[in-house]
């Protein structure tokens, strides 16, 4: 190869590793205010309502999301109460009180209405996807009715096989990173659901306070995913055994 293509192609490529290391960068900015914190224990409230807007069902979980790709996920309504999931990079199991044998499951396995397993217990958009920044748009605000806003408009394709969405177009505030909207795509390419997200102060904000999938294949339904409490928690290592969690054990 000449010499001025060698320095073209070094150039090219430290082009590419540039960009998407500014993504990346985006992507963690974004995840703060998703996340606030490396082991966090959340308190999450999944409402889901019908396409003419009435009520349709109320589900609580307790989420314990770790470093490492690690979380684990309590559930708490009568209806379900004692089941778990436990996700460990990209293995699932739903683990039932009256059962001795862990179950394997899928991140896409529904919890209530549109809300997956992988929409509340993966909250790592920079562990789990790389992919460009398309440039910047115009965008609705974060309060309904608001005036458009500047956004970063980034195509996001999965970096591993464990994640809920094959691809996601997320839409982040140009000036702070915070996540505005996001369409979510399933192997297929298919648009499975469109997010949005629930800011705690739209001028000034520090984190999500809720985000709602609308079903864009079926039912047309709304799920709100409210995540009504944030603490750091690291929990006990036994708690991300699959074979400790069969034996139903008291977790506070």
């Amino acid at each position: 190869m000449k010499p001025h293509s060698l320095i073209l192609t070094a150039l090219a490529l430290l082009a590419s590793t540039s960009h998407a290391q500014d993504v990346n960068a985006l992507l963690k900015a974004a995840d703060k205010y998703r996340m606030g914190a490396e082991n966090l224990q959340v308190e999450t409230q999944i409402n889901v309502f019908n396409a003419d807007g009435s009520p349709d069902k109320e589900r609580r979980y307790k989420v314990f999301a770790q470093a490492g790709r690690k979380s684990l996920v309590l559930m708490l309504s009568p209806a379900e109460k004692g089941q778990k999931v436990l996700m460990l990079g990209d293995d699932f199991w739903l683990l039932m009180p009256e059962s001795q044998r862990p179950l394997r499951i899928t991140p896409m396995q529904k919890l209530l209405g549109d809300a997956s397993i992988g929409d509340i217990a993966t909250l790592s958009w920079a562990d789990d996807y790389s992919g460009k920044l398309l440039g910047e748009e115009r965008c609705d605000g974060p309060t309904a009715g608001a005036a458009q806003v500047p956004c970063l408009h980034l195509s996001l394709n999965a970096a591993r096989k464990g994640v809920t969405y094959q691809r996601i177009e997320l839409w982040l505030g140009k000036t702070r990173y915070e996540p505005l909207k996001a369409d979510l795509y399933v192997l297929s390419d298919k648009l499975a659901k469109q997010a949005s997200f629930v800011l705690d102060k739209p001028a000034a904000p520090t984190i999500v306070t809720e985000m709602v999938l609308s079903d864009q294949v079926s039912n047309h339904k709304t799920t709100h995913v409210r995540y009504a409490s944030r603490k750091e928690r690291q929990v006990p290592q036994e708690w991300l055994n699959p074979m400790f969690l069969v034996r139903n054990p008291a977790l506070d």
